[in-house]
């Protein structure tokens, strides 16, 4: 008899362990749920399209070493102008390595941006087009491009999304301007911004030419900055100028400003054997000057026809270590777009191919000074 009148505490013990979990206790909130939502009394309307549309400025954004810039997305100071090389300027107008990360549970993920085009050897989805990517068990994996019209674009980049809070990377054109940019999703999905890196994870680095600005990547993300930058997890600022990376000492000022994790120094492609004489060795002083323990590498020329230029990089290298230069490193031009096939559009040019190869190449020497 005794069992039977503690029969009702029993049952009401047993409707607590199950009513409790489901009203009681608050589900775990990973770091990528408690960013703040975009209001969606923001969103726009875009002719033809049912999606909402937000100013992507309001998300989180990427590949900008400096914000006091001239237009938005522009990837150099205001301060630049007239100081830099009139190529140098206009180049800096380019997107190349600017991206925006987000987060939204939409089922479909769309852009709306101004500017198209191409080069007569580059695709224009590398030129002016973007580039999606999601973050699935920790890396990046593609599920989208933007593939630009003449002038504006509005496009569905990817469809069937599994309508669940995931993380976005979206890069901007490699050769193009851009001075609007939104993102749209499905009416009464959230969209918010991704988490800030943790400070101690700086971004890289890459200062060079034509080939570290993207050329001739068929999507936007697809050149070697882009790929090593996912497979890293870190931001990259892109500073590759078509022709026009040449080691001036005024990029050398700009350079100093920035905190990174590791300058790249690929340069050597636009340069005379004239240049890396006189520009190479006060370069780096005056970045080292500024940053006394961040790693450099020098970036020796892939092309066999360059063995003059590679020689006196070593050279530059060697004098510098002599001179008590620390945490300087010299990677090497052979190999890093060796394999079979041609890798490149033009002779010069990466391919895809090209660019996975040297990502490959790059891959362990960074590993060896920022670590994995």
């Amino acid at each position: 008899m005794r069992f039977f009148k503690f029969v009702p505490v029993i049952m009401y013990v047993i409707s607590l362990m199950i009513l409790v979990p489901a009203f009681s206790v608050p589900p775990a909130i990973s770091n990528m749920e408690i960013m703040k939502k975009i209001d969606p009394a923001k969103g726009t309307k875009e002719e033809g399209s049912e999606l909402v549309w937000f100013d992507a400025k309001d998300l989180t954004i990427e590949g900008k070493g400096w914000n006091d810039t001239e237009e938005f997305y522009n990837r150099l100071p205001a301060k630049a102008k007239g100081k830099v090389t009139e190529n140098v300027w206009s180049l800096s107008k380019n997107t190349a390595g600017i991206c925006i990360r987000f987060q939204t549970d939409s089922k479909q993920i769309g852009a709306a941006w101004d500017g198209g085009g191409a080069m007569n050897h580059m695709a224009a989805t590398g030129n002016s087009g973007l580039d999606l990517y999601e973050k699935k068990d920790g890396k990046w994996e593609y599920c989208g491009t933007g593939r630009p019209k003449t002038t504006r674009t509005v496009h569905v980049m990817a469809k069937e999304r599994p309508g669940k809070n995931t993380e976005y990377l979206l890069y901007l054109p490699l050769y193009q301007k851009v001075t609007e940019l939104k993102i749209g999703i499905e009416g009464g999905a959230f969209l918010s911004p991704a988490a800030l890196r943790p400070k101690e994870k700086k971004p890289l680095v890459f200062y060079g030419t034509s080939i570290t600005q993207g050329g001739c990547a068929s999507r936007s993300g697809m050149c070697h900055p882009a790929i090593l930058g996912r497979w890293f997890d870190r931001e990259v600022i892109n500073l590759g100028f078509s022709g026009a990376g040449k080691m001036e000492k005024e990029m050398a000022g700009l350079m100093s400003e920035l905190d990174p994790a590791l300058y790249i120094f690929e340069c050597l492609p636009n340069m005379s054997p004239e240049m890396i004489k006189e520009r190479m060795e006060p370069f780096v002083r005056v970045v080292r000057k500024a940053h006394p323990e961040t790693p450099i590498l020098l970036v020796e020329s892939p092309f066999q026809t360059e063995q003059e230029d590679n020689l006196l990089l070593k050279q530059a290298y060697e004098n510098l270590l002599k001179e008590g230069v620390k945490n300087l490193h010299l990677m090497p031009g052979e190999g890093q777009l060796a394999g079979e096939e041609n890798g490149t559009v033009d002779g010069v040019h990466p391919t895809d191919l090209g660019f996975f190869r040297m990502a490959v190449f790059y891959k362990p020497y960074l590993e060896n000074l920022i670590g994995k």
